[in-house]
């Protein structure tokens, strides 16, 4: 059994129902689906995925991207995306490992092992996908193998965690993940921007506020910010003020103008026409469908 196929097993032993699965080692999760999905809004946060079966489909902004065994993807900075799961079936389930990244522990590594780079480069975007070299393959397999023996993950998880940190450091198309490790770099400053929007999406705010947030000047703030993040900073905050609202909706019962209230649009018919934009229905009856859907999972 090759290394892609032992990772696939343990993936379906450990996560044997379709959903998020937390595992007792920190930072690690599974995800199974036995059928493709609608797109969903999730807000990325660093993260590696590292699909071992099926195939993904995700978009962030004008930008779109689609894996499978053979690419891994890396989001450097918090992204708000549309995913969706676009090849699995019951014999052959989407199975994908999750790790969160440790940006104290990257920082070292890439302080212990520095590169030769341009100082200051254009900010590299918030997801990048790289092909998966069969040394970072073997590592995540050798995380999920702790699954089997919980006794060993306090001893061994943080020092496979670390094997994995380096592979995507040192790899190639690395040059993401190095400005992540960099405190000076442009896309960390991105990075406290989305922070703090993330914080305050629900607030008015000026453009020029937060590019003194970032350090930048306006022009040149909002040109690395949509490269970071494949849009501007108001289209950032609106896709997350529209998933929240969504998820207040579905969640807590919430009406179409309530939520948009909740978080922060003035004006109804302009939430109204935001929400069909990014979901293809008004509020009230694409809140009414995913209750549908919740419940009929439920039954």
């Amino acid at each position: 059994m090759g290394t892609l196929e032992m990772l696939v097993d343990l993936i379906s032993r450990h996560a044997p129902a379709d959903g998020i699965h937390h595992t007792s080692i920190a930072g690690v999760s599974l995800v199974r689906s036995g059928v493709p999905t609608m797109p969903m809004p999730v807000v990325y946060e660093p993260t590696l995925c590292l699909i071992a079966q099926g195939r993904k489909h995700v978009t962030a902004g004008t930008a779109s991207y689609v894996y499978d065994a053979a690419t891994y993807l890396v989001a450097s900075v918090d992204i708000p995306v549309m995913g969706s799961v676009i090849e699995a079936s019951e014999a052959a389930p989407y199975l994908c490992l999750v790790l969160d990244l440790d940006m104290t522990a990257l920082s070292e590594l890439a302080l212990r092992h520095p590169a030769v780079e341009e100082k200051n480069p254009r900010p590299a975007s918030g997801i990048v996908l790289n092909t998966t070299p069969p040394e970072l393959l073997d590592a995540a397999l050798r995380l999920a193998r702790l699954l089997d023996n919980p006794g060993d993950i306090e001893a061994l998880a943080p020092l496979i965690v670390r094997e994995i940190l380096y592979r995507l450091l040192t790899g190639n198309g690395n040059g993401g993940v190095r400005q992540m490790a960099r405190a000076d770099s442009r896309l960390r400053q991105i990075a406290k921007a989305i922070a703090w929007l993330r914080s305050h999406y629900h607030e008015s705010c000026r453009i020029d506020a937060i590019a003194d947030l970032a350090g930048m000047s306006r022009s040149t703030f909002h040109a690395h910010f949509k490269a970071v993040t494949a849009m501007s900073p108001l289209e950032f905050r609106s896709q997350l003020r529209l998933q929240e609202a969504r998820r207040l909706m579905v969640a807590e019962a919430l009406d179409a103008a309530g939520a948009g209230y909740r978080v922060g649009y003035d004006s109804p018919s302009q939430f109204s026409r935001d929400y069909v934009r990014m979901f293809g229905l008004p509020p009230g009856r694409d809140a009414v469908r995913l209750r549908g859907v919740a419940e009929s999972v439920t039954e």
